[in-house]
């Protein structure tokens, strides 16, 4: 919920004094529903997990993280990059749902490049200079692309997944999850 309520995404939070996450909000994000990666005609994808917008001290960009307060192009850059991962294994999914607190609020799309920071092996750091923000939530208990993408592929990617709830698990910001549920996830439902 805190990262829900850092990111501006939710109206009507109170985060002064005492804080309030409203009765309305909360019903209306328990009934979001579940992304169908299926769709994506791909085995795995990768997901961005995103954090508040915090300020950082890089030539290329101001912010890391998502927030509602920052621009289209501050937002693209703060989401780019800069993570460590397998770049061949985002850039193979198409998209990169970009996450907060297991809701997508985002999507990028255009991963087909990448650049390294020159650090070999596990520790390497990739960004995607190419990617392109095919969509973004300003409201997340009423979801709407508040991108307008050129690209019509860009647009159906974002509508299919913006709002949507996305579970993954990772000990960074780069997850990766399959696309087609597994015998045993679809015996026991989505998880809460």
């Amino acid at each position: 919920m805190k990262k829900l309520m850092a990111t501006g995404v939710v109206p009507g939070v109170r985060d002064v004094g005492r804080q309030v996450f409203p009765l309305a909000a909360l019903q209306r994000l328990q009934a979001r529903p579940a992304a169908d990666l299926s769709v994506l005609g791909r085995a795995e994808v990768a997901v961005l997990r995103s954090d508040a917008p915090a300020r950082v001290d890089e030539a290329d960009r101001e912010w890391i993280g998502f927030g509602t307060a920052l621009d289209e192009a501050q937002l693209l850059a703060a989401l780019s990059g800069w993570w460590r991962c397998d770049p061949a294994r985002v850039a193979a999914g198409g998209v990169l749902p970009v996450t907060v607190a297991g809701f997508v609020v985002a999507v990028l799309t255009g991963l087909t490049e990448w650049e390294s920071d020159g650090t070999a092996g596990t520790t390497g750091r990739y960004r995607f200079p190419k990617a392109r923000l095919g969509g973004y939530l300003t409201d997340l208990t009423a979801p709407a692309n508040a991108a307008d993408p050129a690209d019509p592929e860009d647009a159906r990617l974002a509508r299919l997944l913006l709002g949507t709830r996305l579970a993954s698990v990772s000990g960074g910001p780069i997850a990766y999850v399959t696309t087609r549920p597994t015998a045993d996830t679809a015996d026991e439902g989505e998880p809460a």
